[in-house]
């Protein structure tokens, strides 16, 4: 019994994309203590931990058929590790604690709007814009949300140069992680902007893009 919660605990997190969930997690830990106490601070992470893990589940759940199609057995849905309806309420479970542990945290109600234009836009991008030449705009949004929703309830404003990165280093993420999969994703109709362009012209535009925001933290820092 206790194998078979573990095995579906794994299986969850999976689905949440868990690395990404961490780096995200972890980093808004990270600059929530240069605005919060380190009591408030993880308060903080654990809030955005929750919405990212209704990202990451909806998309999931949203591409099951796009996988299943494409044999992905390693996606949990695909390998009935997970059942879809299950998946469906917990969701729903993790919205409305999203929504509790942001609004009694130090982002109050301010950072908690922020915070959900950002699970809105992502959202949006498992929906629809994935597949279309504004699939950055998601990152854009949701990313570029992300250190206001932290900022503003301090009564402060997030520098410029950590706002850009934050985009730069967002929109880097999305042009290479769809690599992975792009000959899939064009096969299935998936026609985001990277793919647009095609797979080494995106690589380059990811590293560029990195490097762009390397040099401005090291000039506007």
């Amino acid at each position: 019994m206790r194998k078979s919660l573990l095995a579906q605990g794994y299986a969850y997190l999976r689905a949440a994309h868990f690395g990404p969930t961490l780096i995200v997690t972890a980093t808004t830990f990270l600059l929530a203590l240069s605005q919060y106490s380190p009591i408030e601070a993880p308060r903080v992470a654990i809030a955005i931990f929750a919405g990212q893990l209704v990202v990451g589940w909806s998309n999931d759940l949203i591409d099951a058929p796009l996988d299943i199609a494409a044999q992905r057995t390693k996606k949990p849905i695909v390998g009935k590790e997970i059942d879809p309806d299950q998946l469906r309420k917990s969701i729903v479970f993790a919205l409305f604690a999203t929504l509790l542990l942001s609004l009694i945290s130090p982002l109050g109600l301010i950072g908690t709007l922020i915070h959900f234009l950002g699970l809105l836009s992502a959202t949006l991008y498992n929906l629809k814009l994935k597949s279309t030449i504004l699939s950055p705009l998601a990152y854009i949004v949701s990313f570029g949300a992300l250190p206001w929703a932290i900022y503003l309830p301090t009564g402060s404003q997030p520098p410029l140069w950590l706002f850009i990165d934050f985009i730069l280093i967002s929109v880097a993420f999305h042009f290479f992680n769809v690599l992975k999969d792009f000959q899939w994703d064009i096969n299935q109709g998936v026609l985001g902007l990277p793919q647009r362009f095609g797979r080494k012209p995106s690589l380059v535009i990811s590293v560029s893009l990195v490097g762009s925001a390397l040099l401005v933290f090291i000039f506007f820092h």
